[in-house]
């Protein structure tokens, strides 16, 4: 699963440099407002440009936060239930959770294309919206890859974990 290493790492450099920006970006614009006088005007799109990376790094973690098991989850039928039930519970909600996702992320390609040929730009960046519209073509992407590595039993998203390595495996394991 060497693609799933890369994957889970190209993921996390770029959610930590979009936070990273984020926070750079607005305590710069913060620096601005109280000492800038004139100069600060000039940084109007910063707000804008934050919101956007917000989209981003919210539609960029949608899987990498399902395979860790940090999507909110009602598990105490599932966890009460004897093993054999337990899994197939687990592959319906996986199976469901695909198809979901695939649809959304098909939909949010339909809105992508539908947006580019409007020509709409944003107000301040001027960068085309439906670059910004394919985030969530990413994001359900991501997470339907995530419920389809995780219906074919090639991640545990199951059993969560707070202390991981980037391959999926407990640390400290060997």
């Amino acid at each position: 699963m060497i693609a799933m290493f890369i994957l889970r790492r190209v993921e996390r450099v770029f959610l930590v440099t979009i936070f990273l920006s984020m926070v750079l970006l607005f305590t710069l614009n913060v620096v601005a407002r109280e000492v800038g006088g004139t100069f600060a005007s000039q940084l109007a799109w910063i707000e804008e440009a934050v919101r956007l990376m917000n989209i981003f790094l919210v539609f960029g973690a949608l899987g990498l936060a399902l395979e860790r098991g940090r999507h909110v989850g009602i598990d105490t039928l599932r966890n009460a239930l004897p093993d054999r039930y337990r899994i197939l519970i687990c592959k319906i909600t996986d199976l469901a959770g695909c198809a979901f996702a695939a649809y959304m992320a098909y939909l949010a390609w339909q809105l992508v294309i539908f947006v580019l040929g409007t020509g709409q730009r944003s107000p301040t960046l001027d960068v085309p919206m439906g670059w910004i519209y394919a985030a969530p073509v990413v994001g359900f992407g991501l997470l339907a890859l995530r419920y389809a590595l995780s219906f074919i039993g090639a991640i545990q998203r199951f059993n969560t974990y707070d202390d991981a390595n980037d391959d999926g495996t407990e640390a400290g394991a060997v």
